[in-house]
């Protein structure tokens, strides 16, 4: 079976062939990995990689099109991706926690209680907001924004249309915007 195609190894993945996946990672996983592991620095982290790509060409083999091109650099271009994916992730969330640290450390050192008394309020009209949105239009917000997901990876893992994440990530931006704005200071208007 080693020397079968990778075309025809795809094809039989597509009529779900295990044993062909199996060739398909004996014969990729080791540059996919290594691959991985010369972007992210991280041997877990390439593990993942490497075992997320092989499980998505299990699940959806027909992302793969022979008309663009050969498996190998396809597969590849995909690992190089979701590396990079996973590097920007990783580092939106340091971002997120430093932004985190640093406003409970600033709110914890304020000395004006007025200050401390308006953030409150205004973090509680944004969880009230949040509270008033249908679930599923909630779901991807905290998806994007707390969870840290590209509009892309919030549809491969809801299992959805990416224009339907789309469609839900700006209704529920709208409603939240539409929610808030009452809140505005009169001397805070823009027009």
């Amino acid at each position: 079976m080693s020397e079968t195609s990778d075309a025809e190894l795809v094809a039989r993945v597509r009529s779900r062939d295990q044993a062909a996946l199996e060739v398909l990672y004996d014969r990729y996983a080791r540059s996919v990995y290594s691959l991985a592991l010369s972007i992210l620095h991280d041997p877990g982290a390439a593990e993942e990689v490497t075992q997320e790509l092989f499980l998505q060409v299990w699940q959806y083999p027909h992302l793969y099109d022979a008309a663009r091109g050969p498996f190998g650099p396809w597969l590849l271009r995909s690992a190089r991706n979701r590396a990079i994916d996973l590097l920007r992730r990783r580092t939106r969330e340091r971002q997120l926690s430093w932004r985190l640290e640093v406003t409970a450390h600033a709110t914890s050192d304020q000395n004006d209680p007025d200050d401390a008394v308006l953030q409150n309020e205004a973090a509680a009209r944004v969880r009230q907001a949040l509270a008033e949105l249908d679930s599923s239009l909630r779901q991807v917000i905290e998806l994007a924004y707390l969870g840290g997901l590209t509009q892309r990876e919030i549809a491969q893992r809801l299992g959805m249309p990416l224009g339907t994440v789309k469609t839900r990530v700006r209704t529920a931006l709208q409603r939240l915007a539409a929610a808030l704005a009452g809140d505005r200071e009169p001397w805070a208007d823009t027009r």
